[in-house]
């Protein structure tokens, strides 16, 4: 099994190296494969360090500055060059590791990646994207907001590198994509959508268009890839965990209502449990910047080690699947046919 390396940002999120250190240590276990590269406060980093005596393979790369979720995205790139996040997307840019993962500063790490890392040929903006749970099992939806207003040149490169990352990382043999509309008929929607439709709908790429989607479509799991604006999308996904935590919410309420009702959570615990675990944001978390000269993956800053474990896992998949260089032949395709 190849070795991959991974530069982790041990200084984001909103418990810092107490969460990532301890994340690592569960990702290690199931990636034993993985050489961490740690950047970060190294007298904190060792004090963690110190409660996984089995977590061996890691390295730290002492760093004298963090981005704190306050910091503007200008600042943090012109003042802060020597942070933990700064000096990892650093890493990744000089192939001294594979990818990068941090739980900081969204806006900084999106600005840092895209300066530093640069975006692949044929890609004009990188988008955000995100693995949710449907009916039918998972998808995919981008972007969440990096680009609130796009071009349908924007939307067919992000259904291009959507369905490869479909294929690729949730293992979906000829993924649908579906493109996010205030309806599904052909006439509705601006012109932008609709100009993404016509596109799509022609494109000699193999990609398997559905056309277009709604809102109550996209858990549903009729379609694999879910291609939308940033701004559309983080709605849709601020919508979808307000849903959940309203539905656990109820339910909780529901079963202290009265002796009766505790005595029915009792007998249906296993079932509640299971639900539990198959909308537990955890086990989705891990958005990807996709289109950058390299891998990076941005962990929720509030999820704890869990959560941070399993982003690093989507890393090891882009990583092992050598998704850029698959995303690379496939737009010299589509420049070449587009032209």
């Amino acid at each position: 099994m190849k070795e991959i390396i991974l530069a982790v940002d041990i200084m984001g999120g909103d418990h810092g190296p107490a969460t990532t250190i301890r994340a690592l240590d569960l990702a290690s276990k199931v990636h034993p494969n993985i050489l961490f590269r740690l950047f970060g406060d190294k007298d904190k980093a060792v004090k963690e360090l110190n409660k996984y005596k089995d977590f061996t393979k890691f390295e730290i790369v002492h760093t004298s500055q963090e981005i704190k979720s306050h910091h503007a995205p200008v600042d943090a790139m012109r003042k802060l060059k020597k942070s933990s996040l700064r000096l990892a997307i650093n890493d990744v840019n000089e192939n001294r590791s594979d990818g990068v993962v941090s739980a900081g500063n969204t806006g900084a790490l999106m600005a840092i990646s895209k300066f530093v890392l640069k975006t692949i040929p044929g890609i004009t903006r990188p988008a955000i994207a995100g693995i949710m749970p449907t009916l039918r099992g998972e998808n995919i939806i981008l972007d969440l907001g990096a680009n609130v207003e796009c071009t349908h040149e924007n939307l067919v490169e992000f259904a291009i590198m959507g369905e490869i990352f479909s294929k690729l990382v949730l293992n979906k043999n000829n993924p649908k994509v579906g493109l996010l509309n205030v309806g599904s008929e052909e006439i509705k929607g601006n012109t932008t959508v609709k100009k993404t439709f016509e596109e799509l709908e022609n494109l000699k790429l193999g990609i398997d268009f559905y056309g277009f989607i709604e809102g109550n479509d996209i858990n549903k799991g009729v379609v694999d890839v879910v291609v939308t604006d940033g701004f559309s999308g983080n709605i849709a996904l601020k919508m979808a965990e307000g849903v959940a935590e309203l539905i656990l919410s109820f339910l909780k309420k529901s079963y202290n209502s009265s002796f009766i009702a505790k005595l029915g959570y009792l007998l249906s615990k296993p079932a509640l449990n299971r639900f539990k675990a198959r909308i537990d944001p955890r086990k989705y978390n891990g958005a990807i910047l996709l289109g950058l000269n390299g891998i990076v993956v941005k962990s929720h800053g509030s999820t704890d080690s869990f959560g941070f474990s399993n982003a690093i896992s989507v890393a090891v998949g882009l990583v092992e699947n050598k998704y850029n260089d698959v995303i690379k032949e496939k737009l010299k395709q589509y420049s070449s046919y587009s032209k």
